[in-house]
């Protein structure tokens, strides 16, 4: 095999959208054109549906202050997908492949995209195909194995902190039970996030649930009660992905749409946050109970940036690029942390098959004891990731002499 192997390169978007992983996808390109190994520098249109399809953008021809503003703007700039390729899908893959002389291939995604990544570089040893194939990392969720965190997840996890202080405010100015639902199918990254938001010691999310504990009705009314009768008001942050004890998602139980990796769609319904209001309505005898999914726009709101995030998601896709022309070597990206109290990070190459499919979840540590809330090594975790958030005022509520 050629240590200098020559040919051209094709990159592609996979799994949702995130506000940063255009950066990704920026890096690797301009990466790209410094390295005369790489001839054409081809984008492929909704990921691997699009490289099946022939659907190709020349990205050589994109100009540099083009690029840096798709870099800045939310959401796969080259379209999304969600496939698994079969035995056949491959096939087709191979052919495309070898027919515009694809030799480096970049797929930027979570783990059902490092599954597929590795699927199609088993593929390639088979038939003595040879390229250099790797995964870049993006997901919300923030549950990659083989990471300490990954792009997408600052960014995301900013919003949702900045959501619910402003939705800590509103739940001030009119007291009553307010439950926000936020993204993670396994993980509770996201909505742990929720917790740096609180400014004083009475502010909400006064309860957090996550996916890595059992949710119970009784426990969860018990919480509620608790809390109502200490402020006199109750704001609640709950992911997607709380189960029960059998670790059956609360949400699938009523609906049934799959993605064709298998997954019950969870997100973009507000079942759950239905259930749980009514649940309270109905038990509590609350007057005033009200839920809010926060769904999509998590992962994809414009101005939202968290400027560690945007700078190592661009890092993700310009290393991903220089291990690639270094030799005969493929993986996935992995962003590590430093040790030290002041937060730095650093990257590696690891297998594929370490970070495909499947996923990690909140270390206990970052949960307290009571299952509903965050704890202190989880804020010094998160804070770095997410960046400085507004300063919040109070009035001081000085009282006026009653005539």
């Amino acid at each position: 095999m050629s240590e200098k192997l020559k040919g051209n390169m094709m990159i592609a978007q996979s799994g949702g959208p995130t506000v940063v992983i255009n950066q990704s996808l920026v890096g690797a390109v301009i990466e790209a054109k410094r390295h005369n190994q790489i001839k054409g520098v081809y984008g492929s249109l909704n990921g691997i549906k699009g490289v099946m399809d022939g659907r190709f953008v020349d990205l050589r021809k994109e100009t540099s202050a083009n690029l840096g503003k798709v870099a800045a703007t939310p959401c796969s700039a080259l379209g999304s997908v969600r496939k698994k390729p079969n035995e056949q899908d491959c096939e087709i893959i191979f052919r495309m492949l070898q027919k515009y002389d694809i030799r480096y291939f970049f797929y930027i995604g979570g783990n059902d995209s490092a599954e597929t990544a590795n699927i199609l570089n088993e593929s390639a040893k088979k038939v003595n195909y040879e390229f250099r194939c790797f995964h870049i990392p993006k997901t919300i969720d923030n549950d990659l194995l083989e990471n300490d965190h990954t792009p997408g997840y600052g960014s995301a996890a900013k919003f949702v902190a900045m959501a619910v202080m402003g939705d800590n405010q509103d739940n001030m100015s009119l007291p009553g039970v307010k439950i926000d639902v936020v993204m993670g199918r396994h993980a509770g990254f996201l909505v742990a996030a929720s917790a740096l938001a609180r400014v004083n010691a009475s502010d909400g999310p006064h309860l957090i649930y996550f996916p890595e504990r059992p949710f119970t009705k009784e426990q969860f009314l018990k919480d509620v009660e608790k809390t109502y009768s200490k402020y006199g008001r109750c704001l609640i942050a709950v992911s997607e992905g709380i189960s029960d004890e059998k670790g059956e998602a609360i949400a699938s139980k009523f609906t049934k749409e799959v993605d064709t990796h298998g997954n019950v769609q969870l997100s973009g319904t507000g079942v759950l946050g239905d259930l749980l209001a009514d649940m309270i309505r109905q038990e509590l005898k609350v007057s005033r109970v009200r839920a809010d999914t926060f769904g999509y726009l998590q992962r994809s709101f414009p101005g939202i940036s968290s400027e560690v995030d945007a700078k190592e998601a661009y890092e993700a896709g310009k290393l991903a690029v220089r291990y690639a022309v270094s030799g005969n070597i493929d993986g996935s990206v992995s962003i590590k942390r430093k040790a030290g109290k002041k937060y730095g990070a650093y990257f590696e190459v690891v297998n594929l098959n370490k970070v495909a499919k499947n996923t990690r979840s909140m270390p206990p540590a970052f949960i307290n004891r009571a299952g509903n809330g965050v704890t202190a090594d989880f804020i010094n975790y998160a804070k770095p990731l997410v960046g400085k958030l507004p300063d919040v005022g109070f009035l001081k509520k000085y009282p006026v002499l009653r005539k």
